[in-house]
Formats: C-alpha cells, structure tokens, sequence
C-alpha cells in the first residue's frame, strides 16, 4: 500500500479513479523550509497536531498539487497498527471511484473526527484546567489559554471561572475587587490584559526612578 502511493506521488498525483482533479490556489512558499508531519498511528491525543502539520505543509508547499495528490500525501504519513486498515480502505473506496472529496480540508475533518472521538476533548479540558499563567504576561496567557480552551468543552461561567483559576494572584485579586460586570470570557481578557500592561509599566517606571535616584546618591557622595 505504501508502495502504491509513493508511485501515484511520484507520477505527478495520478488521478484516482472517479476522483476530479482540482487545484488548491498558487504555492505560496517553495523556498521556505516547513516541517513534515510526524507519522501518525492512530492515536486520539496527536491527531490534533497531526492535522494541523498537515494543514501548514499543504498549504506553504502543495497549494498547485491536485486534491487527491494531496489526500495521498496525507496517507503517506498515516501508518501503524489499526490505522493502516482505515488507511486501505480508503484507498479502495477512493480507487472505486466510492468516495471523493472536494477540498483537502474536507478529508482532514473526516480524518480528526475518526481517530479524535471523545477523547481528543478530555484530553483539551485537562490541559485547561493546568494551564497557569507563571512568569508570563497576561497577553500569553491568555493566547495559550485560548487555544486549550478549543475544543475543551468549557464555555460560559465554567471558562470565566478556569480562567480566573489560572491568573496570578495579584491581577485575581485586582478583577475580582473592582470587576462586577464582566459577563463574557472577552471581557475577562480584555480587563486582565490591561490590569496586566499597567502593573508592568508601573514597575518599570518604579526601577528606572530607582536607578536615578541611586544615580544621582552616587554623585553627592562623590
């Protein structure tokens, strides 16, 4: 099977049987370096990353191939165990002509939702739940909390209050004195990171004050 899809690669793509072909748009980068996707074996916790390499090699290196010369590249990086009967069987629906899919994305979606099932979720609501704002800037936390919190299941209150959980203390205790009308996650960002920016200028404006005046001790001592 993998023989078989090397070939239909090498030729250029091939056309599968009952398979149209159809372009993707102009390469947008053939000189730029892009990582390949780690081979993927089926398991729920790394189809998300598996996916999304794909997506980005796909569209920075193969955006002029056809659709289905780039389903086969994406079957190329799908090996191991259980997964490479799903694998065989779609190459044979798609050599019957029995499946056929309009855009790369499509086949993506129908990839995750195979191999994610539930647990992709537990897997994103668990890192939420981690998820500690640390020696960070509140901007980054809040980037990295958005990304765990796709997909994670939390939403409403139950978001607002993991978000609340994983600030640090202080800008916490900040909101929660003065914030009595925040009904939304974007407002929670939004009030955080500027509660955030403004205790960071302060401080830096505290120490530059601070190096002037050891300054200028120094020079009334001399």
């Amino acid at each position: 099977m993998q023989v078989q899809i090397q070939a239909l690669l090498a030729a250029g793509g091939g056309r599968a049987r009952g398979m149209e072909r159809r372009t993707t748009g102009s390469n947008m980068g053939p000189h730029v370096e892009v990582a390949k996707p780690a081979i993927f074996n089926g398991e729920a916790g790394k189809v998300g990353g598996f996916v999304t390499t794909c997506r980005l090699y796909l569209r920075m290196k193969m955006r002029e191939a056809m659709v289905e010369e780039q389903v086969f590249w994406i079957l190329s990086h799908v090996q191991g165990g259980s997964v490479d009967i799903w694998k065989e069987n779609v190459m044979e629906e798609l050599e019957a002509g029995e499946m056929e899919y309009e855009t790369v994305e499509e086949f993506l979606t129908v990839l995750k939702k195979e191999f994610s099932g539930g647990e992709e979720k537990s897997v994103k609501a668990a890192e939420l739940r981690k998820i500690e704002q640390g020696g960070r800037t509140m901007e980054e936390f809040v980037q990295k909390f958005k990304r765990a919190a796709r997909g994670s299941g939390y939403e409403g209150r139950l978001l607002m209050e993991e978000f609340k959980r994983g600030m640090n203390g202080g800008i916490r205790r900040k909101l929660m004195e003065v914030e009595n009308s925040l009904t939304s996650i974007e407002q929670w960002y939004r009030r955080a990171m500027a509660l955030d920016k403004n205790w960071r200028e302060s401080r830096r404006e505290e120490e530059r004050l601070r190096g002037k005046k050891e300054m200028a001790g120094g020079e009334i001592q001399k």
